[in-house]
């Protein structure tokens, strides 16, 4: 998955042959999990249709601050699509279009929503070669530089004027790895690595039979999403569930058991700077593993059974200068027993769930938790769904880091 999924892009397209290009650019982007609305200058319907970018975006193109056909006359926000946008890309940015940028001139939609923008703003010049080294060209792009914009240079090749030279806009794919690598850059958890454990562990009785529990692993998954999303490369070591994740940068290990997941924790926690432990990990296993299907011959059954390791503890014991998360699912005395695990397993933070908040626990989409911190802070908080509580965990923890 890439950076730019659910992200609102907004793409400004203007008079230039390059212009042709951006069709291409728009289906990079909704590949990549963006959704797209498109801005044209009245000229740039010269060179490629509206009616091509509307059906590859699957939303309306603006280029009036009125639609044209319409005779009730309603008003194209620009206001409104510049506060939508969570990234406006200028593509192809022409020598007249950074001019105005530069000195605020605004005489059309284009250059209304750029005013009115407070996203990030990316544009791609794109002209002949001597236009792109005009002295007014390099005092606009100084100017709009010196405003924060954000630059995709042009690149060298043969232009529309059939010389050979620098002022060819940089090709789609180009332009979404430019954006994509920026964003990745500013991210707060951009070069940390985070292990994340999610799901239930199996414990075999039987080849058919086991003992388990009732998570889901929706919890661990969003975690591991929402810490890719803050530019972490995550490990994600997730036991038995239907839980699935898209994400260039999580690797996900699959394990059954407590032991298989004790393992995989302890191989990759050395190099890891955080660690969410969000399994459910069964507290006891079976003594004796049959390796048949026990027959059912009595009426009454007993199973022997021994503690699994605590993979927690074995972190905490052996942690460094790695941050520590645990959770604590109770339903009595709940605070002074998460209290009492955070410290006896050196976290540096636990997030209690307990089974008497409706809406919580097992199964749900929903969450409801408390964060106990490792200097005694109770930060309690709503009910929420799933995704958002996982980003309220990042945030806490972040909070802590850099504190």
């Amino acid at each position: 998955m890439s950076v730019l999924s659910g992200k609102n892009i907004l793409l400004g397209i203007t008079a230039g042959i390059a212009a042709y290009k951006t069709a291409n650019l728009v289906r990079l982007f909704i590949k990549a999990g963006a959704n797209v609305k498109v801005v044209m200058t009245p000229a740039s319907k010269d060179f490629i249709t509206p009616l091509t970018l509307s059906t590859l975006s699957k939303n309306p193109v603006y280029s009036s601050f009125t639609d044209e056909e319409d005779h009730n006359a309603v008003w194209n926000n620009h206001v409104e699509l510049g506060l939508w946008a969570d990234v406006f890309v200028i593509a192809p940015a022409t020598a007249n279009t950074l001019s105005k940028m530069a000195n605020g001139v605004c005489d059309n939609l284009l250059m209304a929503t750029y005013l009115s923008a407070k996203c990030p703003v990316y544009f791609a010049p794109a002209m002949d070669l001597d236009m792109y080294k005009h002295h007014t060209t390099l005092r606009s792009l100084k100017l709009l530089k010196s405003y924060s914009n954000l630059i995709i240079p042009a690149t060298s090749g043969e232009l529309a004027s059939g010389l050979v030279g620098e002022g060819r806009m940089a090709e789609p794919e180009d332009i979404l790895s430019f954006i994509e690598n920026d964003i990745l850059d500013k991210l707060p958890l951009k070069g940390k690595k985070v292990l994340i454990t999610a799901g239930p562990t199996y414990e075999a009785i039987d080849p058919v039979r086991y003992i388990g529990n009732h998570s889901s692993g929706k919890m661990g998954f969003e975690i591991a999403k929402a810490s890719a999303n803050l530019g972490a490369e995550v490990i994600l070591i997730a036991g038995p569930t239907s839980e699935t994740i898209s994400h260039n940068l999580v690797t996900v290990v699959n394990v059954v058991s407590a032991q298989e997941m004790y393992d995989a924790t302890h191989q990759y926690f050395d190099s890891t700077d955080i660690a969410v432990l969000a399994a459910a990990v069964a507290d006891y296993k079976p003594k004796f593993v049959s390796n048949t299907k026990i027959k059912k011959e009595d009426s009454s059954f007993t199973i022997e059974l021994q503690k699994t390791k605590d993979i927690l503890k074995s972190l905490g014991d052996i942690k460094k200068s790695q941050f520590l998360v645990g959770f604590a699912l109770e339903t009595n005395n709940e605070i002074e027993n998460a209290k009492s695990k955070l410290k006896s397993k050196n976290l540096n933070l636990i997030v209690l769930n307990s089974l008497k908040d409706k809406g919580a626990g097992f199964g749900g989409s929903t969450n409801k938790v408390t964060f106990i911190t490792n200097d005694d802070e109770v930060i309690q908080k709503d009910l929420k769904t799933k995704e958002d509580v996982a980003i309220d965990i990042l945030n806490q923890i972040l909070k802590q880091i850099y504190a």
